[in-house]
């Protein structure tokens, strides 16, 4: 398949979840637990039935002769009869926002052709609530909606406008020395739209002082690339040849304005 056909595929497993979930995000039913996935968290009903969803499209590809795995925060690996391309599933991104009827969450769906990050050759998320759909394919762009993202620089000087973060309570004071030099905060909960609007620019920096999964994260970086910016743990160090798996975890500091993401690693820096 080619990357274009792959994204059609990715394009129905989104459009699919979001018709399976609707009627069930925020009910008693969507919060449901039913034990833990493999990705260490507590699975719940919305995230199952997402899953489940997706699992049966991708199943599908398998069918018509198509090879490749599975990587999904539920069931793990599934061997569709190659190791690579590895299709990289959240099929809930958010899901605490989903599971309480908070709207914003999403599916996050990437194409790795190796281990790492740097092999994330397509990446997509759908905002499950509006609809609204990110994309990017290795040095071909990315894009909101089938427009192309061509993010505008930040504004020259000390201030952050929007600072978007990813944190616990206990984590939160680790980005302090941002949080002072921004005008504006947003904490969306879901690291797949985050990312997707730091690509776009309307989120001028992101940073997570916890230790996120690099799984969550595989699209937005490809599209925060794709539009010329940056991404880093918040050391300044490169996330490219972390494994695009489960388990490894990392900071990140991102932005689509590379002098922005560079004066802002001096401000950590410094404290």
């Amino acid at each position: 398949m080619t990357d274009e056909s792959w994204l059609a595929a990715f394009r129905d497993v989104g459009s699919r979840i979001r018709a399976a979930t609707a009627a069930l995000a925020g009910t008693a039913a969507a919060r449901e637990e039913l034990g833990r996935g493999a990705g260490g968290d507590r699975t719940v009903e919305i995230d199952r039935l997402a899953e489940a969803t997706a699992l049966g499209v991708l199943a599908g590809l398998a069918e018509r002769g198509e090879r490749f795995s599975l990587l999904s925060e539920e069931v793990g690996r599934v061997d569709h009869g190659a190791p690579y391309p590895l299709i990289v599933l959240d099929p809930i991104d958010g899901s605490v926002n989903a599971k309480t009827g908070i709207p914003v969450y999403a599916v996050m769906l990437s194409l790795v052709r190796g281990p790492t990050v740097a092999e994330v050759g397509v990446g997509y998320t759908l905002n499950l609530v509006s609809g609204e759909q990110w994309h990017a394919v290795r040095g071909g762009g990315a894009f909101r909606n089938g427009q192309r993202l061509v993010p505008q620089a930040s504004r020259p000087g000390e201030r952050i406008d929007v600072l978007g973060l990813e944190s616990s309570a206990g984590s939160v004071q680790k980005s302090d020395a941002l949080i002072r030099r921004a005008s504006k905060l947003r904490i969306l909960g879901c690291m797949a739209v985050s990312l997707a609007h730091t690509a776009s620019g309307a989120i001028d920096l992101f940073c997570s002082p916890i230790q996120a999964r690099v799984f969550d994260m595989t699209a937005g970086l490809l599209m925060i690339e794709e539009v010329g910016g940056v991404a880093t743990d918040m050391a300044g160090r490169s996330l490219a040849e972390l494994e695009a798996g489960l388990e490894r975890r990392t900071t990140v500091l991102a932005s689509a304005d590379r002098e922005l993401h560079r004066r802002s690693l001096e401000v950590l820096a410094a404290g």
